[in-house]
């Protein structure tokens, strides 16, 4: 016997209720009243289904979709989740991706508190963004402190919505793989850090200590700031320590997701040969 939940009627109008109601979920306003957000794409759908299976509401997939990952609705019907299956147009229209692949669901929030994703780091690392306002670079950090094993991410009130559906996207399912809190104004995660024993690092491209001499052998986090103009004075100003990752070319700067990137890694490689 199936273990999928019961199919309805396959959903072929684009302007239904239904459809309408997916869709209405780009927007922030939307999303922040009725507490939800879409994932896009099989394999951000499977990382949902795998790592949070329990915040899974709906599953919308195409016939096309649903015979080449069996495993989604397998994994959708343990979940108990509600399956529809859907026309290529009707997915076209409920995606927000250039090239959607067939696969949409909505879920519930993943995020944490401040104070649980800052008791995940332990004697690890985790990073604060402040005033981060681009959703695609939102999201490769948050796949790079996955990829580098950060133990949280925390995103200040003044940045970006995580549940973008950009940011969703561009983290390639890591937002599913590690603690992640949002919506806390930034002095406040940043004293919360500093009573948790955490060291701030401000990533600073204008100066300070430079990368390769900075003190990573403790618990700390990287707090990185706007892609246009970094770090507000203020916020600098209560890190303990500003770090610099030195350009030896031509190039004028690094653009925020390189900058965390390279600092991430450091972190990662520390005492290590």
């Amino acid at each position: 016997m199936s273990n999928e939940p019961e199919r309805v009627a396959l959903l072929t109008n684009p302007r239904s209720e239904r459809v309408r109601s997916v869709v209405s979920l780009r927007r922030r306003a939307v999303r922040s009243r009725r507490g939800r957000f879409l994932v896009e794409g099989p394999h951000a759908v499977r990382e949902l289904l795998t790592h949070v299976s329990s915040h899974v509401l709906e599953l919308y997939l195409t016939a096309q979709a649903r015979s080449a990952h069996p495993d989604l609705a397998r994994r959708g019907g343990d979940a108990r989740v509600s399956l529809y299956e859907c026309t290529e147009q009707v997915l076209e229209v409920m995606g927000e991706s250039q090239h959607p692949q067939g696969v949409v669901a909505v879920a519930r929030p993943v995020d944490v508190s401040v104070d649980a994703a800052l008791d995940a780091v332990g004697d690890g690392y985790a990073v604060i963004l402040s005033h981060v306002r681009d959703p695609g670079n939102a999201g490769t950090v948050i796949r790079g402190a996955d990829a580098f094993g950060a133990a949280a991410v925390l995103i200040s009130s003044d940045s970006v919505d995580l549940y973008n559906p950009k940011v969703i996207r561009s983290t390639a399912g890591s937002v599913f793989h590690l603690p992640i809190s949002v919506g806390a104004p930034v002095e406040r995660i940043l004293g919360r850090a500093r009573q948790a024993g955490i060291a701030l690092l401000a990533a600073d491209g204008s100066g300070g200590t430079p990368l390769h001499h900075a003190e990573l052998t403790g618990p700390h986090a990287w707090v990185l700031g706007n892609e246009a103009w970094g770090l507000p004075a203020d916020v600098a100003g209560d890190c303990d320590h500003r770090v610099a990752v030195p350009i030896v070319g031509h190039a004028e700067s690094l653009n925020l997701a390189m900058a965390a990137t390279v600092c991430l890694h450091a972190s990662c490689m520390r005492g290590r040969t």
